[in-house]
């Protein structure tokens, strides 16, 4: 299962870029403060670390972009919870983040508000310990990304937003506040 979407987001991304309907190509490079989250814990867990993603941008119309993206989220507990209070929860990602997304945005100059969601896999370690959940995996699992946030600019290429990843497998969300800057390519 995890080598055929693999191969199905590969085979996928390598079609788009070759599409008669791409109006425009760029390149978006992402850096942020990475955050993890166990989906279920009785104490106030986010473990922190980074987060880096490089996306290549195929403008379909004004309003509609696809983003295949490869990434990496690195995510490490402190002990502590939110209060700053000692736990033994946790839930940590090193991981390598490889899929596409699709971008909903209003084509509004100066500040565009956007939407996006995706699928795609991740590739690394992952540890959610918890009250309710015991799981150290290491390996290849699906995620689904979802992202909202701003396009400032004239021509809107610096990104201001939130994006995560849901990994059902590992019981955890990983994301980041991120700041992201567009490179047009050339044709």
């Amino acid at each position: 299962m995890k080598k055929i979407l693999i191969v199905i987001i590969v085979v996928l991304a390598s079609n788009i870029v070759s599409a008669q309907f791409v109006k425009e190509k760029s390149i978006n490079a992402i850096i942020g403060y990475g955050i993890s989250v166990p989906y279920n814990s009785l104490d106030d867990v986010a473990d922190s670390g980074i987060y880096f993603q490089g996306e290549l941008v195929l403008k379909v119309r004004s309003w509609f972009e696809l983003r295949p993206y490869a990434g990496l989220i690195l995510t490490s507990s402190n002990g502590k919870d939110l209060n700053n209070n000692p736990t033994d929860e946790k839930a940590e990602s090193k991981a390598f983040l490889l899929g596409g997304k699709a971008r909903l945005r209003a084509p509004i100059p100066w500040v565009a508000p956007y939407l996006e969601l995706g699928i795609g896999a991740s590739i690394g370690k992952f540890e959610t310990f918890t009250y309710y959940d015991y799981i150290d995996k290491g390996g290849i699992i699906y995620h689904i990304p979802f992202a909202f946030g701003l396009e400032l600019g004239k021509n809107n290429n610096v990104d201001l937003g939130f994006t995560y990843y849901s990994q059902p497998s590992v019981k955890q969300f990983v994301g980041a506040m991120a700041v992201g800057i567009t490179i047009p390519l050339k044709k």
